[in-house]
């Protein structure tokens, strides 16, 4: 697998939702956006898992909208934040319902620490992808060439030392969240410990 080889799909709804990541997010939570999907379509062409395309971008692209203090909830976790606004992007975009719905799920799920593949295969690549790109989880999964080539491309300018403030504030204020959870339980220690960033 190499980086041409990795499925990019083109459409309204992905250039929309590139065009709303570039605009809000800093340039280190962008390029962490883009490398959630390539991760997650790379991982799911090695391993021979069907997936919608177009939906995985969308939700990829959106799904740390929450952490952007445009976008940020003082109510609800930022997972759910980015999740609504994921429903109202593809309304705007045309999605019916039912695709609308699945967006949110698919970003929502991305801060659970396992997602069924068979209920929800782009909810178990995001989240997969997520957690290899943020706190370093299984990266012999993926070539060492095509680790370099995305990381190249798409590099990470400080996303983790950005993480660990985000998930610190969304802690601090939302101390039932699933940020909250995972700074609790030393989230801050494996993102400093992340193999991408050697």
């Amino acid at each position: 697998m190499r980086f041409a080889d990795i499925v990019i799909p083109d459409t309204s709804a992905t250039r929309g939702a590139l065009e709303v990541a570039t605009a809000y997010c800093s340039p280190a939570l962008l390029n962490h956006s883009v490398r959630a999907y390539l991760w997650a379509a790379a991982y799911a062409g090695m391993n021979g898992i069907a997936f919608d395309a177009e939906l995985l971008y969308v939700s990829s692209m959106l799904h740390d909208i929450g952490l952007v203090k445009e976008f940020d909830s003082h109510t609800v976790p930022f997972e759910e934040a980015g999740g609504h606004l994921a429903w109202v992007f593809a309304a705007g975009a045309g999605w019916p319902v039912e695709r609308r719905v699945r967006a949110s799920e698919v970003i929502v799920r991305h801060m659970w620490d396992k997602v069924d593949l068979a209920e929800d295969p782009e909810g178990h690549l995001l989240e997969l992808s997520t957690a290899l790109d943020i706190s370093g989880r299984r990266p012999e999964d993926f070539p060492a060439g095509l680790r370099a080539e995305v990381l190249e491309r798409y590099p990470r300018l400080g996303i983790g030392e950005e993480f660990i403030a985000c998930f610190r504030d969304q802690a601090g204020r939302k101390p039932d969240s699933l940020a909250a959870t995972f700074v609790r339980g030393g989230v801050a220690d494996r993102i400093r410990a992340n193999a991408l960033d050697g």
